[in-house]
């Protein structure tokens, strides 16, 4: 009989574990919003660490598909911004910065009040008047 491998870091307390790997898209855009945020976090690049590709590939049943990550003992796979906060704010709520309670998880629009957006590629070269 085998028992699934256990993480590579002790769930018990309130704590965010982030399992992630260069080239991923999807793990750039969450940790992009993490670090935006200054929500603590605890890393872990599956290609360099085989205990924490264990841990994931315990978690997804098999598969090592990143961003997983773990909220005291919530598991979720490839969460968004907003399903990560909302995780935090459900078994970790001490963990979140002040005023992120309310941030929608939008990429790009926190603290944009007042500013003007930003211009994308094909206005960049478009002048006005």
């Amino acid at each position: 009989m085998s028992t699934a491998p256990e993480p590579a870091a002790d769930h018990t307390a309130a704590t965010v574990t982030v399992y992630w790997r260069p080239g991923c898209a999807f793990c750039s855009r969450l940790l992009r919003w993490i670090d935006r945020t200054g929500l603590p976090t605890t890393r872990h690049d599956i290609w360099e660490d085989p205990e924490a590709a264990a841990a994931v590939r315990a978690i997804t049943g098999g598969d090592e598909t990143v961003p997983t990550v773990i909220v005291g003992q919530q598991a979720m796979v490839n969460p968004s911004p907003r399903a990560l906060q909302a995780a935090v704010a459900t078994h970790a709520p001490a963990l979140l910065p002040d005023g992120s309670e309310g941030s929608e998880g939008n990429e790009g629009s926190e603290g944009n009040e007042g500013r003007e957006p930003p211009r994308r590629r094909w206005q960049r070269g478009a002048r006005s008047g």
